[in-house]
């Protein structure tokens, strides 16, 4: 428990030198060390002196306050005016000062405060304490004379190696140059590979030509060149140069065009001596000495800027790429760097030139393989195919139409796995079977896809398909359909509400039921692949109801006075805003609502892009698909 403090009244010099002895006595038996009380009482004298000078009577209270377990014990000293604040000097604060703390190490005798010292007594205490505090100044003072020895000492020792430092200095200056200089190199090596890293990864990342040039132009200039052009060869030139590989029973020779045009306005000397040659050439004021390159006099087109001509070549030589430097001249290791990607953009036009062409060889298969549109009456028939707009995938989506022997129109649509020129082959091996399969009596849209999924199992077991199926009889309010996996069709009646065909799949795997819809005059059928509906990102359901909005827009006079712009404007609706990932097949049938059926004109098979579609009208009736398992082929 902290006891009451003790309060003593400084009126005089005598009280304040007793309240000083006091305080000093306190400080003494609490173990205070000799400069710690020093500097106390040296601050306690500092304040009496202050009052004293201010006059009047002064309380000194003095507090005591033993350790406890969160802070260690100390004693407080503050001076507060006994009476009215006598007048002072402008700004003085003195009796507004926090109380003076000083640390006890430990608990003095009871009793201290009160008892006091005389002021002999006193006196001679303090003159010990200056004693020892003059002791200690001595020690310091020794251990500073010694100190001052040793770096007298240590400086001679640095003047001695002063001249060994400097020329050690300037040995190290001279290395740290030329590591700076390796460095830079070694970093100018790094960079330049790093740059040929990335840009054969953006030039390679696509296969059109017209992409990779674009790219090469952005990433060379202005760093690497002021000016880029590029001289491709035509189609003919390519065509030359197999024949004479073929005469040459396939050895190596040089890959050099047989005969491109001499120098002149649209290309440059040293473009054209790279052409002719199939090696690098340098034409500038000043020879380059530029490694794997020939020199040549100065461009006409650049007299006073080095021009650079590199061959473009993978199997054969493509064309020239032809470089203006960016500076008074080309770097031999940027050279090196350009050669290099020059060879690799060589290699990514030749394999955007063979998928360009085998992509149109798939395209050009799958649109022969599909079906004119026949004439059936009270029908209108309208059908599109768009190929994907990148990558390649085409050659798997198919449609077609035809009458059957009782005069009933079947309707198909299908999707085979896979793209390109194999696709391409299965679609039509599947479109002739079910031709075949459809002659029969019997022939049925579940019927036909069972006989075609057998078919396909045996001659390959390890392909998918899926196809949908509708036999539209000419006079009858209805359509019989039948489904493999398809993405359902969707049937708009004449006053425009739109029904999704979907049904759970069959019992076995390997056989399909029929299903009736109503298909009443007016109304249309329209049969699609997934490329129309499917997104990556969202899914075929959104899609699918994207489909029946826009169906429903469309009105009956629209659909039977131009069938055609009614599947433009399908399209059109549907794929604005996307690219096609997918190749994508579209088969509208429109039962006509008036007694005489339209001509062959309106009956025409479908043309290959989208025009602008109809206004909106009608309404939307979306049938949820069960749940269930869906079958392929």
């Amino acid at each position: 428990m902290t006891a009451a403090p003790a309060v003593r009244t400084i009126a005089s010099v005598a009280d304040a030198a007793r309240a000083r002895a006091a305080v000093d006595r306190v400080a003494t038996d609490g173990g205070v060390p000799a400069v710690d009380r020093v500097r106390f009482r040296t601050a306690l004298t500092a304040r009496l002196r202050r009052c004293l000078g201010r006059g009047g009577a002064w309380e000194l209270r003095i507090q005591v306050r033993p350790a406890t377990a969160e802070q260690d014990g100390r004693v407080d000293v503050s001076l507060r005016p006994a009476g009215p604040r006598p007048p002072g000097p402008a700004g003085d604060e003195a009796d507004d000062e926090p109380s003076l703390t000083c640390p006890l190490p430990h608990r003095p005798a009871e009793g201290g405060l009160g008892a006091g010292l005389p002021l002999s007594e006193a006196l001679l205490r303090a003159d010990e304490d200056t004693a020892a505090v003059l002791r200690l100044l001595d020690e310091r003072e020794h251990l500073l004379r010694l100190h001052r020895e040793e770096l007298h000492q240590t400086n001679q020792g640095v003047l001695a190696l002063h001249a060994d430092l400097e020329a050690a200095a300037r040995a190290q200056r001279a290395l740290l140059d030329a590591e700076r200089a390796a460095r830079a190199e070694a970093e100018r090596a790094r960079r330049l590979l790093t740059f040929l890293g990335d840009a054969s990864a953006a030039v390679t990342a696509s296969l059109s030509h017209t992409a990779i040039l674009r790219c090469l132009s952005a990433l060379l200039v202005p760093e690497y060149a002021e000016h880029v052009d590029v001289w491709l060869f035509d189609e003919e030139h390519e065509e030359h140069e197999e024949k004479e590989d073929s005469e040459d029973g396939g050895g190596e020779r040089p890959r050099a065009a047989p005969g491109p045009p001499g120098p002149g306005p649209e290309h440059p000397a040293a473009a054209v001596t790279a052409a002719r040659t199939g090696r690098p050439q340098h034409a500038a004021p000043h020879p380059g000495n530029l490694p794997g390159v020939d020199d040549l006099p100065p461009a006409a087109r650049s007299p006073r800027r080095p021009l650079l001509a590199l061959p473009l070549a993978a199997r054969r030589l493509l064309g020239v790429l032809t470089l203006t430097a960016p500076g008074p001249r080309f770097d031999a290791d940027t050279t090196v760097m350009l050669v290099e990607l020059a060879r690799r953009v060589g290699i990514a036009l030749d394999n955007a030139r063979r998928y360009e062409q085998y992509r149109d060889t798939a395209e050009t298969l799958q649109r022969a393989q599909l079906t004119d549109l026949p004439t059936v009456p009270g029908l209108l028939l309208a059908a599109r195919y768009l190929p994907a707009t990148r990558g390649l995938n085409i050659g798997g989506d198919w449609y077609d139409a035809f009458r059957q022997p009782d005069g009933s129109l079947l309707a198909v649509i299908g999707d085979v796995t896979g793209h390109g020129l194999h696709a391409a082959v299965v679609m039509g091996r599947l479109r002739t079977a079910l031709r075949a399969y459809a002659v029969a009596d019997d022939a049925t849209p579940g019927r036909v896809l069972t006989q075609l999924h057998r078919m396909l199992r045996h001659l390959q077991p390890g392909l998918y398909a899926t196809a949908l199926i509708a036999r539209i009889r000419p006079g009858e309010r209805e359509v019989v359909w039948a489904s493999a996996g398809h993405p359902p069709a969707v049937v708009r009646d004449d006053a425009g509400t739109v029904r999704v065909l979907d049904a759970k799949p069959g019992v076995m795997p390997c056989a399909y039921p029929d299903h009736v819809a109503g298909l009443p005059p007016g109304s249309s059928l329209v049969l699609y692949t997934d490329g129309l509906v499917e997104r990556r990102a969202r899914g075929i359901d959104p899609g699918i109801e994207r489909l029946d909005r826009a169906l429903a827009a469309l009105s009956t006079p629209e659909l039977e006075q131009d069938p055609d712009a009614a599947a433009d404007a399908l399209l059109k609706t549907l794929l604005y805003d996307s690219e096609r990932d997918d190749d994508v097949c579209l088969l509208l049938c429109h039962a006509e609502a008036g007694p005489e059926p339209r001509g062959e004109a309106a009956r025409s098979a479908g043309r290959a892009e989208p025009a602008a579609g109809g206004a909106a009208r009608g309404s939307v009736e979306v049938i949820r698909r069960e749940g269930g398992r869906r079958e392929s082929l």
